[in-house]
């Protein structure tokens, strides 16, 4: 499976069949999800000290004989999200149900899923845009030192919160001329974003993945 044809579907596909390349990357990406979901959904809960059990017992489920992985390749659902979504749903019904009897668990574990999606929702997201955070950096480092720049450049800007200006006088760089390579640096993340969301969103139009993009970013605000 090459990173030109790859998308979620081929990369579940390799992973249902054994393939390890397929599976520590099918990994990467999704345990951040997971482990946040759990952590977010426990955090007020005995069950938060089981949150790392349940992540591995997450992809578990997505990797045995005849599991998830298996059973989407099989049923092809219109949504990787959706489908992730229910193993990760599944497993914390499991925890949540062989707890409570021993403890009570909060209200929103009993019976309603809103804190679960919420949790789930933003961890995607975030999973999505550092996804195309190293997509960025990886296409800057063959790009050469400037495009490299960049990138410290938007870190600096969103991850450290740093202005502009603030950021110039730190490089004894021209205020102005740094504008407009943010702003070229914000084009190429959102290339970035593209391309990750072309992965998850196979089939969708640019239209589509423009809005998904919006989308994504409005959660993370």
């Amino acid at each position: 499976m090459s990173a030109a044809d790859a998308t979620c579907w081929t990369l579940v596909g390799a992973a249902a069949t054994g393939d390890t390349g397929a599976r520590d990357r099918f990994a990467r990406l999704y345990q951040p999800v997971a482990r946040a979901c759990f952590a977010a959904r426990w955090q007020h809960s005995p069950l938060r000290a089981h949150a790392d059990d349940a992540v591995q017992d997450t992809f578990v489920e997505c990797f045995k004989p005849a599991g998830a992985l298996s059973a989407a390749v099989a049923a092809q659902p219109v949504s990787f999200r959706a489908f992730f979504f229910g193993v990760v749903r599944n497993v914390a019904r499991r925890y949540e149900e062989r707890q409570r009897p021993v403890a009570p668990l909060p209200s929103d574990c009993a019976d309603d899923e809103t804190g679960l999606a919420e949790a789930f929702d933003r961890a995607w997201a975030l999973a999505l845009l550092r996804e195309a955070a190293r997509v960025q950096a990886e296409t800057a480092a063959t790009a050469g030192p400037r495009a490299e720049r960049r990138v410290e450049l938007l870190r600096l800007r969103f991850q450290d919160g740093l202005p502009i200006r603030e950021i110039a006088a730190r490089w004894n760089e021209d205020a102005a001329h740094l504008h407009r390579e943010y702003a070229t640096a914000r084009d190429e993340f959102r290339a970035a974003l593209t391309a990750v969301m072309v992965f998850h969103l196979p089939t969708a139009t640019g239209t589509e993945l423009d809005a998904a993009c919006r989308d994504l970013l409005a959660l993370m605000r």
